[in-house]
Formats: structure tokens, sequence, C-alpha cells
């Protein structure tokens, strides 16, 4: 078994998730008392949202590139970055260590061809919906990428950042978001993306009549497990 770095904290509740269900995963594969060999590291996130909220990736980055030589250091063989947004840096992420990244959206591309879909809604910060980093990651792998349109934009946006990411879930922000995702359903998705690793805290599988809800956080720590017994 190769022992996975989990880079968290961003926010930390998905960090949890990512935590349990990669045990849960080694433990279902393997059967008895096995568990996984993790290292983390979780940073702080408001260090990280200033640095996003100011545009100053270079700090962002030098913040993950820490983190993820402390988890190379730890003995990491495997680094998993516990958020969909800043796989934006992903690039100087990787260059930074010899540690291979298992990319986010490359296991949702994986996860969504398997199930057959080519038209996918994604969720997520305004940074993965607007950039090109996560749709275009998925677009050159064939599949077709829908976003929400800009008051659906934002809505995801502040909750994400105001409640999500505080482990807070309200009922009436599952229903703003069973809103958006109906829109998106309408528009043609087959799927909706999950694009945001906190999102799954507020809505799932029933929230999304019609289509396939690829929850990242999960389709993630599946690919750390699989990657880790390999």
């Amino acid at each position: 078994m190769k022992t996975i770095g989990l880079l968290g904290g961003m926010g930390w509740p998905s960090t949890v998730t990512y935590y349990q269900l990669i045990n849960q995963g080694v433990a279902a594969r393997l059967g008895g008392q096995h568990s996984a060999r993790i290292a983390l590291w979780s940073v702080d996130f408001a260090q990280v949202e200033a640095c996003q909220m100011q545009g100053r990736w270079d700090d962002a980055a030098d913040i993950l590139t820490d983190g993820a030589r402390r988890l190379e250091a730890a003995g990491a063989e495997i680094l998993v970055l516990c958020t969909n947004t800043m796989h934006l840096l992903a690039e100087p992420l990787q260059a930074s260590t010899e540690v291979p990244l298992l990319h986010i959206a490359d296991a949702t591309a994986s996860a969504a061809k398997e199930r057959g879909l080519t038209r996918l809604g994604l969720l997520g910060t305004r940074f993965t919906m607007e950039q090109e980093f996560y749709r275009g990651r998925l677009q050159s792998q064939g599949l077709d990428v829908l976003t929400p349109d800009e008051p659906g934009r934002e809505l995801v946006h502040r909750i994400i950042y105001d409640e999500l990411v505080h482990g807070e879930v309200r009922d009436e922000s599952a229903e703003a978001y069973r809103r958006v995702i109906a829109e998106l359903v309408a528009q043609g998705a087959q799927g909706i993306i999950l694009g945001c690793t906190e999102i799954g805290l507020l809505v799932g599988a029933d929230d999304a009549p019609g289509a396939v809800v690829l929850d990242t956080t999960e389709v993630h720590a599946a690919a750390a497990v699989s990657a880790a017994l390999e």
C-alpha cells in the first residue's frame, strides 16, 4: 500500500470526509482491520482565501508547495489536493515535488466517462466555474461542460464561502442549489459535478432528478484508494 499525502484544510470539513472515505475504501478493498496509510498537512484556510480574493496566486502557490514538500518529507507517495479550486495551481504544485499529483478533474472525467456521460453541469466556486484550468481540462477529454448563469454562479459561490467551508448546512441553501441544478438539467446536463469538495455536505444524488451526481470528493477519494493499492 502506498502512502497517500492529503493536502487539506480548504476547507477542513471536506478534508474530514476525504480521510473517512479513503479509510473506508481501503477497508472495503482489503478487508479485516486494514486502513489507509495517510500523511495529512492541513493549511490555514484564512491565508489561502485571502490570496484567492486578492488574486495573489503566487503567494497561494507558496503555501501549497510548502505543504506538498512537508508531505513528501513525511513519506507520501501520492499527493491528493483536497480542493477543486486550488487545482488552478496544479502545475506549480506538481513541479515542487517528486510525488505524483492525482488531479481531481482527471478523476472526475474518468468517472463521467465510465457512466457514459458527455454533457455535464458544473457547480463550484467562481474560480472553478469561470476559469479554464478546470473546465478546459474536462473539455480536453471530450466532455461538454455547462455552468449556471451569472446569478446562479454568484449564489453557488457565496454559499460555499459563507456557509459550507464553515460546516454550516442550511435547508434554504440546499433548496437554492436544487433550483440551479434543475436549470442545468433542463439545458441538457446528463450529470452534475459537485465541483467544490464541500458541496456534498449540502446536496447529493437525490437532489438532481434526471441526472447523475458526481461528487468530486467521493470520486477523488476513490481514485486515491485505487492509486494507493495498484
